[in-house]
């Protein structure tokens, strides 16, 4: 059981502080014209501060960190391939939370450029956001200002009407709920825009330490982040792929991006409250459903492991012997990290010529391996939907583990 917001702060609190404000242009109902006052929330600067978990959750986080490296070093080899896929997992999971909803199909034909809805090209975008930043800490062994400019401008540089903001810390003052036009009736209202530059240098002293426990400061990373709210658009996606972060610059993961999202979006609302716990000085809400949704999506992806080998055994099993190094066996082999294909990407991305690569996927379609998720037959994509499907059942058992055992709320 978790102590409630009302007991002992954990954490500095956020303070209030009263500014004046004007509307730069009159706008909404009279209400917002006539503002000329704002609460905004100062975060504490935390480059030096401190963490001590009660046993419990010491004990907790050290196994829930101990099972991420073991599944990262174990089953590298069987979700080496799949870690491609367990990023779009995790970004498709991300983006539910901002309610950007796509299926992995709508996701892979974005994926392929092929024709698909906004919300799939913009599941992409953050993914390509995610694989940015964890690139660049796995080549700077840091967290940098730089990664994160450049996984924002990787969500937005596309975007119709945000992509001239892609990568660019805000530069006026914003808001999160209330009115459309003013701070009025704001649920949170975060630092004047004149801050943001050094609370974002305070929040990556504190993501570059090593004497913090790996959980804490994954969560106190993302919750400051959020806090800080540094961009107009994005900001949950973006912190979010700062857990992350973490873990790999720490070294918990070396391989693999856990789907750590989808038991947060099974909670979403508890989610958004723990948020709001450490504002008001308690880390340790959001510290305890952290570690439980990585334990649950640790013990699921192992699970999808042992799914994938059985599926890669049915496959064999439909083709027969295959000789290795033929253009039949490379798709196969590539698969598990590329189960959307078409006939010209894949020849080009494995070296193929043309007619070898229809030719094997026209074995794999016969065979039950692959099958046609578009109509068209001009650069018709093709998917392993054995794989998909495993990839969203992943989705799906995480999150209901995490609604019927609800371990951070009982």
């Amino acid at each position: 059981m978790f102590p409630p917001p009302s007991g002992p702060m954990d954490w500095p609190p956020h303070t209030p502080e009263r500014r004046a404000w004007q509307q730069s242009v009159k706008r909404g109902p009279k209400a917002d014209r006539e503002l000329r006052e704002i609460v905004v929330q100062r975060p504490p600067f935390i480059a030096d501060v401190g963490y001590t978990a009660d046993r419990p959750l010491h004990v907790t986080m050290g196994n829930t960190v101990g099972g991420i490296a073991q599944l990262d070093r174990t089953h590298r080899g069987r979700l080496g391939g799949l870690s491609q896929l367990l990023l779009r997992t995790e970004s498709v999971a991300s983006s539910k939370i901002e309610n950007v909803e796509a299926s992995l199909a709508d996701y892979g034909r974005a994926v392929m450029g092929s024709s698909a809805n906004a919300s799939a090209v913009s599941m992409v975008a953050a993914t390509e956001a995610l694989q940015g930043i964890i690139r660049d800490v796995d080549r700077t062994g840091q967290i940098r200002k730089e990664a994160l400019l450049a996984a924002h401008h990787d969500l937005f540089g596309s975007h119709p009407s945000e992509h001239h903001r892609a990568g660019r810390v805000r530069t006026v003052q914003n808001w999160i709920g209330g009115s459309d036009y003013t701070p009025r009736n704001a649920l949170y209202v975060p630092p004047p825009p004149e801050t943001v530059a050094d609370y974002l240098d305070d929040l990556f002293a504190f993501a570059n330490r090593d004497d913090v426990p790996v959980i804490v400061q994954a969560a106190v990373v993302h919750a400051q982040f959020e806090s800080i709210h540094p961009f107009i658009d994005g900001n949950g996606r973006i912190g979010r792929t700062l857990i992350h972060a973490v873990l790999r610059r720490r070294k918990v993961t070396r391989h693999l991006t856990v789907p750590i999202a989808s038991g947060l979006v099974a909670h979403r609302e508890q989610y958004f409250d723990a948020l709001n716990d450490y504002r008001a000085g308690h880390a340790y809400t959001l510290v305890a459903m952290l570690s439980s949704a990585m334990t649950i999506a640790t013990h699921e992806s192992r699970r999808t492991a042992s799914n994938l080998l059985e599926v890669r055994q049915e496959w064999d099993a439909a083709l027969g012997p295959v000789r290795p190094g033929t253009a039949l066996h490379r798709i196969v082999e590539s698969l598990p990290s590329q189960p959307i294909l078409t006939a010209d990407e894949v020849a080009e991305r494995l070296g193929l010529s043309s007619s070898a690569a229809h030719a094997a996927i026209t074995r794999l379609h016969e065979a039950g391996v692959l099958e046609p998720s578009s109509r068209r037959q001009r650069g018709r994509v093709w998917s392993a939907q054995a794989i998909l499907d495993e990839l969203s059942d992943l989705n799906d058992r995480i999150g209901a583990l995490s609604r019927s055992k609800s371990r951070w709320s009982e």
